[in-house]
C-alpha cells in the first residue's frame, strides 16, 4: 500500500477568510498590536526569543552531527548533497531532511511558539507541521548574488490558498550570511499588481520588475512567521566563515476528522520516518531511525501532533 502524504506548506481548505482579513476574537498572547498590524500589512512578523537558548544549542549540535560535518573544520562543510531536490532552486541550499528528533519537537512544543500561531490563526485547535531544518555554509562559487523569489502556493487559484509558514533561526542571520528575503510590497499590493500582468503569468514566480526585496535579520532563537501569499526566497550565504542554520516550524488548524492524515502523522513521529512529499525525497541514510528514539511529547505536543484531541 502506498504511504499517505503529509502536506507541506499547508494550504487550509477549511478556511474561507484570508489570514490578513481575520477580525480578532481572541486576545493577543505573544504579538503586540504593532506586530499584528505589521503582519496583516506586510505578510510576515518576527517573534523574538521564541525558544530558550539551550534549545537552540541542542539543535545546532544535532544538525552538525546529522549532516556529518565538523563546525570547527570548514573543509567538511561542502560534501555533496545526498539527493537531488525536485525543486531545482533548492539544490545546494542546505536543506536537511530531519523531521522527528526530540530536539525538533522540543521547539514545536514551546508555548511561546504555539501561542504566536494562536495569535495568527485566532484559534487554539492547531496541528504543527512535520518539517525539516537547514544548514547552509558560505557559497564557494559566486552565482546569482540575489538568490530566488517564489511563492509556495499557486497564486492563480481562486479563492487564493490560505496558509502560513515559519522559520526558527538557529544562528544570527544578517546580510552577510544570507537567508530569508521577501517582497512585502507585492503582498500588500497583490490585487493591483496582478491586473498589470499577462493572463498566462507564472503563478509560482513573480515578475520582479519594479519590486524591491526586503532582507530579514534575526538572532538565534527568533521565529519568523510568514503568509504563504508572501513572495519570498533564500539569499545565498556570501560570508567568509559563517553558516546559516534554521528549523522550519508552522501550524495550521487541526483536522481531527481526517483520519488518514492523522494516522500518518502519528506514524511518522513514532517510526521517525520522513513525510512523503514531492519536493523532498527523504534522507537516504534513515539517520533518525538509527540514531534517535521516538520523541517524548508533552500534553500540548500530543495535541499538536494529533495524538490527543483539542
Amino acid at each position: 500500500m502506498q504511504a499517505a502524504t503529509v502536506r507541506d506548506h499547508h494550504p487550509t481548505t477549511g478556511m474561507t477568510t484570508q489570514l490578513r482579513d481575520i477580525r480578532k476574537t481572541l486576545p493577543l498572547r505573544v504579538l503586540s498590536e504593532d506586530d499584528w498590524q505589521h503582519w496583516i500589512s506586510n505578510g510576515y512578523v518576527i517573534v523574538r526569543q521564541a525558544v530558550p537558548p539551550e534549545n537552540v544549542d541542542n539543535l545546532v549540535d544535532l544538525l552538525w552531527r546529522f549532516d556529518e560535518k565538523d563546525p570547527a573544520d570548514p573543509s567538511t562543510w561542502y560534501a555533496p548533497q545526498r539527493r537531488e531536490h525536485k525543486m531545482k532552486e533548492l539544490n545546494n541550499t542546505g536543506m536537511l531532511e530531519i523531521y522527528n528528533h526530540q530536539y525538533l519537537w522540543d521547539n514545536r512544543m514551546e508555548r511561546r511558539i504555539y501561542d504566536a500561531f494562536v495569535d495568527i490563526w485566532d484559534r487554539e485547535d492547531l496541528w504543527v507541521t512535520i518539517d525539516r531544518a537547514n544548514l547552509n555554509p558560505p557559497r564557494k562559487v559566486k552565482g546569482n548574488p540575489n538568490g530566488f523569489i517564489h511563492w509556495d502556493v499557486d497564486t492563480s487559484i481562486r479563492p487564493l490558498p490560505i496558509g502560513v509558514q515559519g522559520v526558527l533561526s538557529l544562528q544570527k542571520q544578517d546580510g552577510d550570511v544570507g537567508g530569508f528575503q521577501c517582497v512585502p510590497s507585492l503582498f500588500s499590493g497583490f490585487d493591483a499588481w496582478e491586473k498589470t500582468q499577462a493572463p498566462d503569468r507564472d503563478p509560482m514566480h513573480p515578475d520582479m520588475t519594479g519590486q524591491a526585496t526586503v532582507n530579514i535579520e534575526m538572532e538565534a532563537g527568533d521565529l519568523m512567521i510568514f503568509n504563504s501569499l508572501l513572495a519570498h526566497g533564500v539569499r545565498p550565504n556570501h560570508s567568509d566563515n559563517r553558516v546559516r542554520m534554521a528549523q522550519y516550524i508552522s501550524m495550521h488548524p487541526a483536522e481531527w476528522t481526517n483520519e488518514t492524515e492523522r494516522q500518518e502523522r502519528i506514524r511518522l513521529w513514532r517510526e521517525l520516518d520522513h513525510p512523503r512529499r514531492d519536493a523532498f525525497p527523504g534522507d537516504p541514510r534513515d539517520w533518525e531511525k538509527h540514531n534517535a528514539a521516538t520523541a517524548k511529547l508533552t500534553p500540548l505536543g500530543e495535541k499538536l501532533l494529533g495524538l490527543a484531541q483539542w
